[in-house]
């Protein structure tokens, strides 16, 4: 069989062995939970608890500010210390609420604890599939579960859920897609949800297909993901419009543009949205989350992570809570080997991931993996000038020239950025992976791409005001 794909791309060494065997541990909270009101693209939330308050696992400590916007839940029971800045991921200070755990792990109703192992068999699955309250479902009551339960896109991206799932037109969307492809480096957490949760995974793809009457669900997942491939097939014979497509294995396969034309053959950039050809993205994990809001009304609490790299004493899959700081999730993972030190400390994975300064930083919705690495791959290289060898060129998913686009944003001449087709560039690292030269172009290609997007938006706010006077 030929495995679908995209053109170009590259091979990196995986690393995805560290932990690929690891089945999906729950840990346990942290003394002290720390939760960003910004963990999502859009306004952040707005916090409606005070220092002093007593709040319980799964109640709602901040609501959603405007339509792209999502609430956040507090994962443990105890009282609110502070609501203040707090360093992130990001590298700065945010504004975070700080939550003291008590230990007791007290739930709101209704208490569906995520980390209880029932409600992911397959009875249990097929029982709450066959309950009246889901067979009433309507795609309105879907949509708002969904975006009540706080959910965004898990696969780094952050974007509200129930916005991607509410198209202008649900009658146009030909083709509901599920990202299982995971082709990022050292991460086995989306492998481990679908063997583990298959069965929650497909019935969480029925749910959604409640919202596209004209789409068929294509799961796409990475041949190298053997395992997760034949269950989800096996399991998938039980629903009619949904297909597990298995994709040849080759980075950045799991790119929204480089899935939708690996699955379907139509192309998409950045003026367009996945709608706009028929077309609606999930990450697997978000599915599975919204299977559990729909159904039990559970909120986004927890996350699965791969905690891995060379540096890592046990790298493993962990279901972690929201809020816990990097460094606490570590030691649930056997801390560093011993006598190392890491010298490369990545949030996320090395090709999309940021570095780390500090691992006192929280985990939030989009915290996929921590990445522990004893050398920096890229301070054992020095960069050199540009050798014109094309490299780049051949690699690169959008077929984008980044040489000239590193050095227009190098030179800050952003009108050449964007001549050269900059926004499209996805800032997936196939340029930089390949490059002899060790350049950063990356880091080139993300400074051009904020800046050009401030004088686009300045030029249209421009327009806007001259077409008004």
């Amino acid at each position: 069989m030929r495995l679908k794909t995209f053109k170009r791309g590259i091979h990196p060494h995986d690393g995805k062995n560290l932990s690929s065997g690891s089945p999906i541990r729950p840990i346990s909270a942290a003394e002290e939970m720390v939760y960003p009101l910004a963990q999502h693209i859009g306004a952040p939330a707005v916090p409606i608890v005070k220092a002093g308050d007593e709040v319980l696992a799964g109640q709602k400590i901040a609501e959603a500010n405007g339509y792209v916007s999502v609430p956040i839940y507090s994962a443990v029971s105890g009282k609110v210390k502070t609501v203040g800045l707090h360093a992130t991921a990001t590298g700065d200070l945010q504004p975070c609420i700080v939550i003291q755990n008590d230990g007791l792990g007290q739930w709101q109703e209704p208490a569906y604890d995520p980390t209880c192992a029932e409600y992911q068999t397959e009875d249990f699955v097929k029982k709450t599939m066959e309950s009246h309250h889901v067979q009433a479902l309507t795609p309105e009551s879907i949509r708002k579960a969904i975006g009540e339960a706080g959910i965004v896109g898990m696969g780094g991206a952050g974007f509200p859920a129930v916005i991607k799932l509410t198209p202008k037109d649900d009658t146009k969307i030909e083709y509901l897609i599920i990202n299982g492809a995971e082709c990022e480096p050292y991460l086995t957490s989306d492998d481990r949800l679908m063997q583990e949760s298959g069965d929650v995974l497909l019935a969480g793809c029925h749910l959604l297909l409640k919202l596209f009457p004209n789409a068929v669900c294509m799961v796409g997942v990475e041949n190298n993901k053997k395992i997760a491939i034949r269950g989800l097939t096996e399991k998938a014979k039980a629903y009619d419009r949904i297909k597990i497509c298995p994709l040849k294995t080759k980075y950045p396969q799991g790119g929204e543009r480089m899935l939708i034309s690996a699955l379907t053959g139509r192309k998409l950039n950045s003026s367009r949205l996945p709608a706009d050809v028929g077309c609606v993205v999930v990450n697997v994990a978000t599915v599975i989350s919204a299977f559990y809001a729909v159904t039990l009304g559970r909120p986004l609490t927890h996350r699965v992570m791969t905690i891995t790299g060379d540096a890592v004493a046990h790298p493993c899959n962990l279901l972690v809570p929201i809020g816990m700081s990097l460094a606490d999730v570590l030691v649930a993972a056997g801390g560093f080997v011993e006598g190392v030190i890491p010298q490369k400390l990545i949030n996320g994975g090395p090709m999309m991931g940021t570095a780390l300064f500090s691992l006192d930083v929280p985990v939030t919705k989009t915290s996929a993996s921590l990445l522990a690495l004893s050398e920096d791959p890229v301070a054992l290289h020095d960069t050199t000038a540009c050798i014109r060898c094309g490299k780049c060129v051949s690699v690169c998913p959008e077929k984008l020239v980044p040489q000239l686009l590193s050095e227009a944003a190098d030179r800050e001449d952003f009108e050449a950025f964007e001549k050269y087709g900059g926004m499209e560039c996805i800032e997936c690292g196939s340029c930089a992976y390949v490059c002899p030269a060790k350049r950063h172009l990356v880091q080139s290609m993300r400074y051009g791409r904020r800046m050009t997007s401030s004088n686009i938006k300045a030029r249209q706010n421009s327009a806007k005001g001259g077409s008004s006077t």
